[in-house]
């Protein structure tokens, strides 16, 4: 297999900017600020965020638990087939330009929400605030940072899961105080103006496309360049990447990840409640949940500089196949643990797919490529609520359905060791 040859020139149509131009500093580092809020300020589309509206969503329409998990999961399913295009206008237009019409967009999804009286309002809402937070945002947010980081993309990628773990660590707290002081419709349209007049004026101002464009090499004046003064890196199509088994076993891995992860948080205060904890103690399962993904996250990004992706990525699925043990036998005793192993198998998750599809398949087509996975992941993330919520429903626990979903989860991190994938040049690693 031949990789795409289409490199990126510097000097070329080189573009100014006042911006970059008054920074004392590589601006990497300011695009992997922005970057990085960008990706906290999606919590209200994400299942963290989610959750904890969902009583009061439930109690106030009167509908079941059964009901709004498959609302949630149509709604996340039809958001996610936009994903492929957004990626492919990222790619053409850039990461300036999409950050401003998906955060405004975004914002009005979420005023949307609370405006919700019934299933169909619900059903579309969720649509939204999932095809614009959870997907459309993330994936604009994560793909600027991978194009201005080449050699050090693991250690930015593992600094900006440091935000969003204390996004995961504080923000359903702080979302659970809007809900207490203002009502639940309320606080979503707050949330709304807040992404409104942060991360909308916060992208068009700081947001820009691949450093090249600017004179500039990835990674700053230390990054590496051809003779050509091309940077040193390999370019796939998404038709090249997708021929790989490197793609598809980093899918999978992201996919079972993101459908069990998000059965959990998704029912997270029902389990707790189910393992004798109440509301507030099963708030405070964030607290180490979110510290444990800060740190796990930034170290994972530093050995994505280092070691084979392969390896972190069964360590991400041993951890996950660990947590839905736990959660399986939950009691006040394991809160702690419980919430530090699900940080660890997100912290891993973060930092090997914010930057394992640029790594092996170079930034030419990084959108189309990342859309496509994006879309993927996030039918994953639907299948994990209903599943939960109907097993649940027939039997009357979650116990059964969790262990019987660590078996594969299992069995997908040994295959993981051993399945070699691709270098970005098409050699074995």
């Amino acid at each position: 297999m031949k990789p795409a040859s289409d490199a990126y020139a510097i000097g070329s149509a080189t573009l100014r900017s006042r911006v970059i131009e008054r920074t004392p500093f590589f601006y990497g580092w300011v695009v992997l600020a922005a970057g990085t809020f960008g990706m906290m300020m999606t919590t209200p589309g994400q299942t963290l965020g989610v959750s904890v509206f969902l009583d009061r969503i439930i109690a106030d329409l009167g509908v079941s638990r059964s009901l709004v998990s498959l609302l949630y999961t149509a709604g996340t399913v039809a958001g996610s087939f936009a994903l492929p295009f957004v990626g492919r206008v990222i790619d053409r237009r850039g990461p300036r330009v999409a950050v401003v019409v998906v955060a405004g967009l975004f914002a009005l999804a979420c005023g949307y929400m609370g405006m919700v009286r019934n299933v169909a309002m619900l059903l579309v809402g969720f649509v939204l605030i999932r095809g614009l937070g959870q997907g459309s945002l993330s994936l604009v947010s994560q793909h600027v940072v991978n194009l201005w980081f080449v050699r050090r993309r693991g250690l930015a990628v593992g600094l900006t899961g440091l935000g969003m773990a204390a996004a995961t660590a504080f923000f359903p707290m702080v979302i659970d105080g809007l809900i207490q002081g203002y009502g639940w419709r309320e606080a979503y349209a707050l949330l709304g103006l807040s992404v409104a007049v942060t991360v909308l004026p916060a992208g068009a101002l700081l947001f820009r496309s691949r450093p090249e464009r600017y004179g500039l090499l990835p990674d700053g004046p230390a990054g590496v360049a051809r003779a050509d003064g091309q940077a040193a890196e390999v370019n796939y199509s998404l038709a090249e990447a997708r021929r790989t088994r490197t793609f598809w076993l980093f899918v999978a891995g992201n996919v079972t990840v993101s459908a069990l992860t998000t059965g959990l948080i998704f029912h997270h205060f029902s389990i707790m409640a189910a393992g004798g904890l109440d509301r507030a103690a099963a708030a405070r399962v964030f607290i180490p949940f979110g510290a444990v993904t800060a740190g796990v996250n930034l170290v994972t990004g530093m050995l994505m500089d280092r070691v084979q992706p392969r390896f972190l990525l069964a360590g991400m699925l041993s951890a996950q196949a660990v947590a839905l043990a736990l959660a399986a036998n939950m009691g006040p005793g394991l809160v702690f643990v419980y919430g530090a192993v699900l940080g660890t198998t997100l912290g891993i998750k973060g930092g090997v797919q914010g930057a394992v599809f640029a790594h092996y398949f170079g930034r030419r087509h990084l959108g189309a490529i990342k859309g496509t996975v994006s879309t993927m992941g996030v039918v994953g993330t639907a299948l994990g609520p209903p599943l939960f919520a109907l097993t649940r429903a027939a039997g009357g626990s979650y116990g059964p359905v969790l262990l019987a979903c660590a078996v594969p989860t299992l069995i997908l991190a040994v295959a993981s060791i051993w399945l070699r994938p691709y270098h970005g040049d098409g050699s074995v690693a």
